[in-house]
């Protein structure tokens, strides 16, 4: 599950979340064309572009500790999408690597969402991923890649305004939350018993409302952190947490692609 901080966290908490980001070795039986470049050299570097570090996660490995995917999400508090209800969101960037030689820094777009301190993936359909290889790896190179990224915000913000300019009749809604619940639990949602009112209601006031913005942060929030009980079979279950990372965007990059198909043409 994506935890993240409306402030940005140091370098050592950094390392006590994903020690494997300040690794200063690639791992053993890389290529020799690998060159390792430590994640924490693109932290400096993007720290010196103004984006903190909100965010820091790694996969839990059994083989290659220290060498594994992590994730680190980087926000700059100079760039906000405001909107006229106070519904303010801050777009953000989410990088991934490892140290095994098996990755390029990866750089995928997200918002943060102030009023429920809740972050989103924005889908790559609408929002390419960009890399960079580590073999030649340069400032220069990750300025204009988070140039570039910057420059295709009003995507973005034409997509969240599409989203809270259509208004969900009662059946889009309950067809949106029963294809939220596709995505999440794939084939066994044939074997899972849920009222779909209940993963509609919204759990704060500002959640209010029939708009594809309000039911789709009402129903993304509750899927990534399980905030729901279904029946699976003749047992009532309680919906755990998302709380691998890389689950957690690709769930979330799909519901966003999910959201996309109510937007008309």
């Amino acid at each position: 599950m994506l935890n993240i901080n409306q402030e940005f966290i140091s370098k050592s908490q950094i390392r006590q979340q994903a020690p494997s980001i300040f690794t200063a070795t690639s791992a053993p039986g890389t290529s020799e064309k690998y060159a390792h470049i430590p994640t924490d050299k693109i932290i400096d570097d993007m720290s010196a572009l103004g984006w903190g570090v909100v965010d820091a996660k790694e996969v839990r490995a059994r083989r290659g500790v220290g060498f594994q995917k992590h994730l680190v999400v980087f926000r700059n508090n100079d760039i906000q999408i405001t909107a006229e209800d106070g519904d303010n969101v801050f777009p953000q960037i989410l990088l991934t690597n490892s140290h095994d030689g098996k990755n390029a820094f990866t750089f995928t777009a997200g918002l943060f969402r102030m009023v429920c301190e809740n972050g989103l993936v924005v889908s790559s359909r609408e929002f390419e991923n960009m890399k960079i290889r580590h073999y030649g790896y340069s400032f220069d190179e990750l300025q204009n890649t988070i140039k570039s990224m910057v420059e295709k915000l009003p995507l973005t913000v034409e997509s969240l305004n599409k989203f809270r300019a259509v208004e969900l009749g009662q059946e889009q809604a309950l067809d949106f939350a029963k294809k939220a619940l596709e995505v999440r639990f794939g084939d066994d949602i044939e074997n899972i018993e849920i009222d779909l009112h209940d993963l509609l209601t919204p759990t704060r006031v500002q959640d209010k409302g029939s708009d594809l913005w309000s039911v789709y942060n009402v129903v993304q929030e509750k899927m990534v952190h399980g905030m729901f009980n279904y029946k699976y079979g003749t047992k009532t279950r309680k919906a755990r947490k998302i709380k691998n990372f890389q689950q957690d965007m690709v769930l979330n990059e799909r519901l966003y692609d999910l959201a996309l198909e109510y937007v008309p043409a």
